[in-house]
């Protein structure tokens, strides 16, 4: 049930009728008006949960920080102060690591049977199903983003991807190998140790899940950074993992900020690995700390431009919601949007017009409320940032369709904009924006579309929109990216592994490849005496 939610929200696709979004926004959009945010014109909804875990988590108990210094976290329909955290710095990084060395080198976790590793993930599932709403409605309150975005879709995704690696637990197995020798070789698959993660603040929750996982199911223990911008939903999952079952220490969760704790947890010499989802600026800062102290291994998601590609046989109607939901989705703030809308000369006018008239009839406003698509960015810093890029736009000579400032008197609400006539050298098809900010070039042939489309620093992802399965088949191949959508977008399985090519990151994440993450693979070999074969 969880994964037929996920594909018909989440992602988008057209293979089917009834996974089409234009006629229900339009109506939607037509009774609220032009650009609406309620925001600017009612008080704002006031969520039905409580915050009560504002504390780090270490050892299994939640403390404050060493130094008791606290941070506040916002509110961006507002900007108002939701709580205060518990701001954590290299001190207690060192408390968290020592804890999940403990836990590792002598706790129960790792040796436990993977059967009974299963069983506490699987149990956290559950929790989490039954406490959706709870974990939903904390998830839009510090982010912003839709609420029946995170009901319906981000928090079943969680429960997936945990059971998805909960099963995965008991079947992580070497081989056995044959050698040259009457020899006996077999490889062991083994947990890496302590795991540094360090999550960012636009999907909270799903990156949780995605590094959290399957470090568990390997048998890892882990200290988890969470964004300064968003630590309410991980602290409270964090609790019923606990009480899933979870030793202490296996799970610690600390509060704070990357020069602070995050440096010191890339930099930590008990740390065996760190996965980091961010900017490729603070990748490339990640990759040198960890290098600087043990070496440990890095896993990198990092910054996109992806192409989505319209091609001259697409059906208009449908390559302009698909486009749609492929930039504007997540207030734009998605590391894989599809920020470079390339279209075919033969439907570019037709295109622009219909993508236009698509963004007017954006429904912006308050989160909680129901049929909202898009909810505020996530504070100041990339409000500004992304009105700087408007500003850069209009200023290299894009054509602004539509959007182009703030919307409402306050929170961080954007317009959706749309630009035309953008050049390959503009800012804004060459930077990763995270806004809801789409560019629309327009390309000749699939030769000039693909060499256009591969000069770029990034390769997360692209989207191709085609009828026909030559076209389809050729870009596949030809684009440098690490996933590819044809004629669907933002589809984000359990199973299917995500990562980029060049500055986007290194490794994997997700399915099976996912778990080589926080495995390390062990030879051992035995000399027979007299075997009876080999």
């Amino acid at each position: 049930m969880a994964s037929r939610r996920v594909s018909s929200v989440l992602s988008r696709s057209f293979t089917s009728a009834s996974l089409f979004s234009a006629g229900r926004s339009s109506s939607v959009a037509r009774g609220i008006g032009k650009y609406s945010t309620d925001a600017s014109f009612e008080a704002p909804i006031i969520p039905s949960v409580k915050v009560n875990y504002t504390q780090l988590l270490i050892n299994g108990q939640f403390v404050d920080a060493a130094s008791g210094k606290t941070f506040p976290t916002l509110d961006p329909r507002t900007g108002n102060v939701i709580a205060h955290v518990a701001e954590g710095d290299s001190e207690d990084i060192n408390r968290a690591v020592s804890a999940a060395r403990k836990a590792f080198d002598e706790g129960p976790w790792p040796k436990m049977t993977a059967y009974e590793r299963s069983r506490v993930l699987f149990r956290f599932a559950d929790l989490v199903e039954k406490h959706n709403d709870e974990i939903a409605t904390l998830e839009t309150w510090d982010n912003g983003k839709p609420f029946e975005q995170a009901a319906k879709t981000e928090v079943p995704m969680i429960v997936r991807f945990f059971r998805y690696y909960a099963g995965f637990a008991d079947k992580i197995h070497g081989l056995t190998v044959p050698a040259d020798g009457e020899y006996h070789v077999q490889t062991l698959h083994e947990p890496i140790g302590v795991a540094g993660q360090i999550i960012p603040w636009n999907f909270p929750l799903l990156m949780f899940a995605w590094k959290v996982a399957p470090a568990l199911a390997c048998g890892n223990t882990v200290v988890l950074k969470t964004a300064e911008q968003t630590p309410l939903s991980a602290l409270y999952v964090a609790t019923l993992l606990q009480e899933a079952g979870l030793p202490p220490g296996v799970l610690n969760v600390v509060s704070g900020f990357g020069p602070t704790a995050g440096a010191a947890l890339c930099s930590h010499m008990e740390v065996d690995k760190v996965a980091f989802t961010g900017s490729t600026d603070t990748g490339k800062k990640v990759l040198e700390l960890a290098a600087k102290s043990n070496l440990k291994t890095v896993t990198l998601e990092l910054g996109g431009k992806s192409p989505f590609i319209v091609c001259e046989d697409a059906d208009v109607d449908k390559a302009v919601e698909l486009a749609h939901f492929a930039l504007f989705f997540n207030m734009g703030q998605c590391c894989c949007s599809g920020s470079r809308t390339f279209v075919h000369e033969r439907v570019y006018d037709e295109f622009i017009e219909k993508a236009k008239a698509r963004a007017e009839k954006r429904i912006v406003g308050d989160p909680f409320k129901g049929g909202v698509e898009q909810g505020p960015q996530i504070d100041s810093d990339q409000f500004e940032k992304i009105l700087r890029y408007i500003d850069y736009g209009i200023k290299s000579g894009a054509t602004l369709e539509t959007g182009g400032g703030r919307l409402g008197t306050k929170g961080f609400y954007i317009k959706p904009t749309v630009f035309s006539n953008v050049k390959d050298d503009m800012p804004i098809a060459q930077d990763e924006i995270f806004g809801p900010v789409q560019s629309i070039l327009k390309y000749k042939d699939l030769d000039e579309v693909i060499r256009r489309a591969n000069t770029t620093r990034y390769g997360l992802a692209a989207g191709v929109f085609t009828q026909n399965i030559d076209t389809a088949n050729t870009l596949t191949r030809a684009l440098r990216v690490g996933s590819v959508w044809i004629n669907c977008f933002d589809v984000f399985d359990a199973a299917i592994p995500f990562g980029g090519y060049k500055m986007s990151g290194h490794g994997r994440e997700k399915g099976i490849y996912g778990l080589s993450n926080y495995l390390q693979v062990k030879a051992v070999v035995t000399p027979l005496k007299n075997p009876a074969w080999l």
